[in-house]
């Protein structure tokens, strides 16, 4: 309705009709309505309030040991002009007895990356990817290498000072490697929790030079198979 009739017919009726007209006329004219009460925030609780500080710091998960690749050469810091295969083979023989750790290889796989010269088709370093993790506008070398038990390593390289410099090593049962941003995530397999898997965002830290697992989550991928879910927690031990 027109703004200013309301004052035209106030003239004409009596004060009651003037009233019952402007509510009748003007109910639907988008007026603010409340929509119920708003639920008051609240705040995160600290539990256990008293509990004393810890003296002696706990084992770091994923922790990532960075490592300057001996012998590589990078031509004008761009990773895209080094051999990816050349840049493990450096690794490995570099460290030829270790198992463990960031530098930890199978012997059946470190022996398949030293013949890759030889039987390309039996090396078990993969295809590489290149992206900018770091943010220093220039590509990171992304490589994978299949190992025994369907698991995969996982290491990047950053080109600096005319070489690569590992900034990252991992090794667990992959089932899937995406680039999300300058974001590495990585899914892996649940062995406890069928039809679910784990998803860990592996970012830049400029503190630590190095990626480390900033994100770690728990997804459901597929429906849980009857009678392969988690027992109840009243079902007894």
């Amino acid at each position: 309705m027109s703004p200013h009739r309301p004052a035209v017919y106030a003239a004409l009726l009596p004060g009651a009709a003037v009233t019952a007209l402007l509510l009748a006329g003007c109910g639907n004219a988008g007026e603010l309505r409340s929509a119920g009460p708003t639920p008051t925030a609240v705040g995160p609780v600290r539990l256990w309030p008293d509990m004393p500080p810890v003296t002696a710091p706990p084992y770091d998960y994923g922790e990532s040991d960075t490592a300057r690749v001996p012998g590589v050469v990078a031509p004008g810091d761009d990773a895209h002009r080094v051999d990816p295969v050349a840049v493990v083979q450096a690794e490995v023989a570099a460290n030829p007895d270790e198992y463990t750790g960031p530098d930890g290889m199978y012997q059946e796989t470190a022996a398949r990356i030293r013949a890759c010269g030889s039987r390309p088709r039996q090396c078990p370093v993969m295809t590489p990817y290149y992206r900018d993790l770091t943010g220093d506008g220039k590509d990171e070398l992304v490589v994978g290498i299949r190992m025994p038990d369907q698991q995969t390593g996982l290491r990047v390289y950053m080109p600096e000072k005319g070489g690569l410099t590992r900034i990252m090593s991992t090794v667990d049962q992959v089932v899937g490697v995406q680039l999300a941003g300058r974001d590495l995530v990585v899914r892996v397999v649940s062995a406890g929790i069928p039809g679910y898997e784990y998803r860990t965002a592996w970012s830049w830290d400029a503190q630590q030079r190095s990626l480390l697992p900033t994100r770690d989550e728990i997804v459901r991928v597929k429906p849980v198979p009857p009678g392969q879910g988690s027992p109840s927690p009243s079902g007894g031990a």
